[in-house]
């Protein structure tokens, strides 16, 4: 039974959501749909990216990915299909696809131009429904990502896709604030091995206006209660948090803000 997942900004107040899902399944009946949310911030291409890379890894092998927080629909912007080595990926071409498919490794990324793969009528307003669930539908049925359109490669990966490295720096930034006040970088632990940190090492941290010597702990309770630490959390990010506290609140830390992480080294001010 293929699945298909299906991430938005629509809520569930509107008929939009139910709108992809009857096309869906008027295309392909035996496909089994999972919401992974629908309440993502209106047109918060940030944080659409940030839910669909810590959803998609839980999935099974050929999993159709289809997200659209789509603030572009119906100027330029292309729709794509994404090809990885894991699964297949369905939205806009506005970044909110590749913080979760650079990480199985981006096979082809295709261009969906082919009428035979859309809804007779599309509208300028809603691709989600007129384009990106009749795709993800026909993928289900086996049609062959190639057929969709032209291949290209010139689609837009944002800044916030992957952490820069800079000597023994890395320059990320702030992907999410979860509910405990976590502060969720983009920064995976492949990247720490890249500037020499493990678990256990003291990392410097650069976060606005604030520097920090935090131990990279494997659990929150690692440090006593109210006290700050660096975690590689749940979602494979790097997480600033403080043990049973807000870390988001002391560190007045916002989403979208930048995050330096380098080895500490005892001549480090902190």
């Amino acid at each position: 039974m293929p699945i298909i997942t299906l991430l938005s900004d629509f809520g569930l107040r509107d008929p939009y959501v139910a709108e992809m899902k009857a096309v869906v399944f008027s295309i392909c009946p035996e496909a089994s749909v999972v919401d992974i949310s629908h309440h993502i911030e209106k047109f918060n291409i940030r944080t659409g990216a940030f839910v669909l890379a810590s959803a998609a890894p839980y999935f099974p092998q050929g999993t159709i990915h289809v997200a659209v927080v789509d603030p572009g629909v119906g100027t330029k912007r292309r729709p794509l299909v994404v090809e990885t080595s894991r699964c297949l990926y369905v939205g806009p071409d506005n970044g909110l696809l590749m913080l979760s498919a650079q990480r199985y490794g981006i096979l082809h990324v295709y261009t969906i131009n082919n009428p035979r793969y859309m809804l007779t009528r599309v509208s300028r307003t809603f691709h989600g429904r007129d384009i990106f669930a009749p795709a993800a539908a026909y993928l289900a049925k086996g049609c062959p990502p190639s057929e969709f359109g032209p291949e290209g490669h010139d689609y837009v990966v944002p800044k916030f896709a992957k952490p820069r490295l800079r000597g023994d720096k890395l320059l990320g930034e702030v992907l999410h604030i979860d509910d405990f006040g976590n502060i969720i970088s983009n920064i995976s632990m492949k990247d720490l091995e890249k500037i020499r940190i493990g678990e256990g090492s003291f990392l410097h941290v650069q976060l606005k206006e604030k520097a920090l010597k935090l131990k990279l702990c494997s659990a929150y309770g690692e440090v006593t209660t109210k006290t700050p630490l660096a975690i590689i959390g749940s979602t494979d990010f790097l997480e600033v948090s403080i043990n049973q506290g807000n870390a988001s609140e002391v560190f007045k830390s916002t989403i979208g803000d930048l995050i330096h992480i380098s080895p500490f080294q005892s001549h480090t001010e902190c």
